[in-house]
């Protein structure tokens, strides 16, 4: 029996966001950054790899470490080179630099070949492996045969194509101001150079291939700038270049006939807070950044990207929906939904845990914003009085000994799960919460039809359970709280 596939699509106690999803010999393989349970700062973790069956994308499991952050000379490993120049002091094993958003193709000699940035450092770097899984061994560092690395764009958020043509590599990064050490580097957006075929050698000039804030104006890019973020596909004649934009919250695209672009921006294709899908400009979640790439699998075409989780910045994870590409290869903005990779609608009969939920409000929905994220060496501030979120508790009942749930739902705030599909014969629903309050079930919108309700007073987790209205077909359901404060684990159907 398949899996279903759920939003995020790996269990509740892994975080890996900035996914980058590639399939091999019959199976899908997610490479991302790491996060860490309640994080203080962005991918603190080694590189992990997750893969699951193309026929079977519900039904993940976890390859293990495949790259350690101790692997890079930069963090002190042995290498015979020269080491690039960067503009901050090395790693040590006490402080090393972090291990950023990477990805990952298949070489000319059929090898597998990871890139990646050491956080800030200016300099990407190259592992290999003979599987696609790995373990990967650090390989070189991307520059040229002279060992320069050319001074346009900052090297960061690699993205690699490999096939035929050629090795391609893009990168990039275009922020509003110059940060510490920045101040000469010329930022034109996202740049692209080709590699040769020991896959780390430069061997042409950089080239723009999406404008960024510096140069955007007059441009398809003027109002989506690219921010960070490259990643790069192939599907049926058309190349994709897909990045996150200068909002922050969402993944734009280009696309070209050609990997060496210019890439014509077409649009939006996924908000994390689904702003501006068909027009919504309040944050159906908390925004944060985002990273993600497209994939096809078993002949559909799914977006990968990540949410916050925590209220913070630092712990994301992710998420997939499905894309539909017109005739002329142009994708719609997608909404976000609880369904990842099911291929549709979840069956209403079954219990679904609550951090599966796609929509999570406070009651004044224009205080839906970003997500707490101090910058390096500020203070952590306390979250928002008023925001809900998923967090998780001891519990030896629970896989690796921690209980998900979402806290803080307070009066007024909603958590919403899109889709189910009813038959018609469901009786009853059951909600695992906890605290002092009143609920309502609500179909189709936060102030939908009344399904259910119930009152819930209880200092531990209890189950309660009434009736439910008859239903049928396709529904989004929305819990929301309308008297005090509780905590919600989990919604059953029967």
């Amino acid at each position: 029996m398949k899996a279903l596939g759920l939003n995020p699509y790996l269990p509740s106690w892994e975080f890996v966001p900035d996914g980058e999803p590639h399939v091999f010999d019959g199976r899908v393989y997610l490479y991302g950054s790491h996060d860490s349970r309640n994080g203080v700062s962005f991918c603190e973790g080694d590189y992990v790899v997750w893969s699951a069956p193309v026929d079977d994308p519900g039904n993940w499991r976890c390859e293990g470490v495949s790259y350690c952050k101790d692997q890079d000379p930069l963090n002190g490993a042995p290498y015979e080179g020269e080491l690039p120049v960067i503009d901050m002091p090395s790693g040590t094993p006490e402080n090393p630099h972090l291990l950023y958003a990477p990805d990952v193709a298949k070489g000319p000699d059929g090898r597998y070949y990871l890139y990646y940035s050491l956080d800030f450092t200016n300099v990407i770097s190259v592992a290999v492996s003979d599987t696609p899984a790995g373990p990967y061994e650090f390989l070189d560092y991307v520059r040229t045969a002279k060992g320069a690395i050319p001074n346009v764009g900052r090297w960061f958020d690699p993205a690699i194509l490999s096939e035929e043509s050629g090795n391609y590599l893009y990168y990039g990064f275009a922020p509003k101001f110059r940060f510490p050490g920045m101040e000469n580097i010329i930022f034109p957006g996202a740049m692209m150079v080709r590699l040769a075929d020991d896959m780390h050698t430069i061997i042409s000039d950089p080239v723009c291939v999406a404008n960024g804030i510096d140069t955007a104006k007059g441009t398809g890019y003027e109002e989506h700038p690219f921010f960070e973020a490259s990643s790069i596909r192939k599907i049926g004649d058309w190349y994709y270049f897909v990045y996150s934009s200068l909002q922050g919250h969402e993944l734009c695209y280009g696309m070209a006939r050609t990997p060496e672009g210019p890439f014509t921006y077409q649009g939006v294709i996924v908000s994390n807070g689904d702003l501006g899908y068909q027009g919504n400009e309040l944050a159906v979640n908390y925004t944060g950044n985002n990273h993600g790439g497209l994939v096809e699998i078993d002949g559909e075409v799914y977006i990968f990207w990540h949410r916050q989780t925590h209220g913070t910045g630092f712990s994301r994870q992710g998420c997939a929906d499905r894309v539909q590409i017109a005739e002329d290869g142009t994708i719609l903005q997608i909404e976000i939904t609880s369904c990842g990779l099911n291929g549709g609608p979840l069956p209403a009969k079954n219990t679904y845990q609550s951090y599966i939920a796609c929509h999570l409000t406070e009651k004044n929905r224009s205080a839906v914003g970003h997500v707490v994220e101090p910058a390096p060496g500020e203070m952590f501030p306390k979250l928002p009085t008023e925001m809900p979120y998923i967090t998780e508790e001891e519990d030896t009942d629970y896989e690796k000994g921690f209980k998900p749930y979402i806290t803080n739902l307070r009066e007024g705030a909603v958590a919403g799960f899109k889709y189910f599909v009813f038959d018609g014969d469901e009786k009853e629903i059951a909600l695992e919460l906890r605290g002092t309050g009143k609920v309502q079930v609500l179909l189709d919108s936060p102030d939908g039809e009344e399904v259910s309700s119930m009152t819930v007073g209880s200092a531990g987790w209890e189950e309660r359970s009434e009736k439910l209205k008859k239903t049928t077909g396709v529904h989004s359901v929305y819990v929301k709280v309308t008297e005090g404060t509780v905590d919600f684990a989990a919604i059953t159907i029967v």
